[in-house]
């Protein structure tokens, strides 16, 4: 049998439209209104409402103090060893963070609990951030953000709750820049106290803010955009 080089091989799998690709999950919805929920925030997305800003809301963590894999540019055949840990100290702490689209910047909270109370706190930060303007927050159905009186201090302050499908969390906008906090700021280290991991974190965010950009486009070309039912076949 011939051999076949590294470079036709690359070309046959390029031309045939094969790529190396990572096995993942898919958790269908049971949101009987899916569809609805889903062109609500993607027409919020599409086109913000002029009478004010929209703001994707999310918790990330836990944030545990334990060494992360990662990828860092080394000498060949020197290879960076993190220590094996068997024990979890100082207990964990999470971000509760938005996402305002108008201007691609960050805003978040390190807190050691994620109730209500702290997503309140943060709901009242942002609505003093921005006076004036009505409120149209993306988020999921985690308890806390259905709590009365979150809800009711929503509506008193013209803050509108927009909640994802049930299952829908793919749809929100932060959970990208989740992903590329743990990316840039977290994989590869090895922080020895939250206040070490924290001042990573918030070293990020400033870098990120100083770069950011309005958020224009969500997924344009995804196929969810030409879903008419659901569940859909996962493509």
């Amino acid at each position: 049998m011939p051999a076949v080089s590294r470079e036709t091989l690359r070309r046959i799998l390029r031309e045939g439209k094969v790529s190396w690709q990572t096995t993942t999950t898919w958790k269908s919805s049971n949101d009987p209104g899916f569809i609805t929920k889903m062109c609500r925030v993607l027409a919020l997305y599409d086109t913000p409402p002029a009478d004010g800003r929209v703001v994707c809301v999310d918790e990330y963590g836990p944030l545990n103090l334990l060494p992360r894999k990662g990828k860092a540019w080394r000498p060949r055949r020197s290879l960076r060893r993190l220590r094996a840990t068997y024990n979890r100290y100082d207990g964990v702490m999470h971000m509760l963070a938005a996402l305002d689209l108008a201007t691609g910047k960050m805003y978040y909270r390190i807190r050691q609990r994620k109730r209500w109370r702290e997503f309140l706190s943060l709901r009242k930060a942002l609505r003093a951030r921005w006076p004036g303007e009505k409120l149209y927050v993306v988020l999921d159905n985690f308890s806390p953000h259905k709590h009365p009186d979150v809800r009711a201090w929503a509506a008193a302050h013209d803050v509108e709750l927009v909640f994802l499908p049930t299952y829908g969390s793919w749809l929100n906008w932060i959970e990208s820049e989740f992903a590329a906090l743990r990316y840039f700021a977290l994989n590869g280290t090895d922080h020895r106290s939250h206040g070490e991991q924290n001042a990573a974190i918030a070293a990020y965010v400033r870098w990120r803010n100083g770069r950011a950009e309005p958020k224009t486009a969500f997924a344009p070309d995804s196929p969810i955009r030409a879903w008419t039912r659901y569940p859909a076949k996962a493509a």
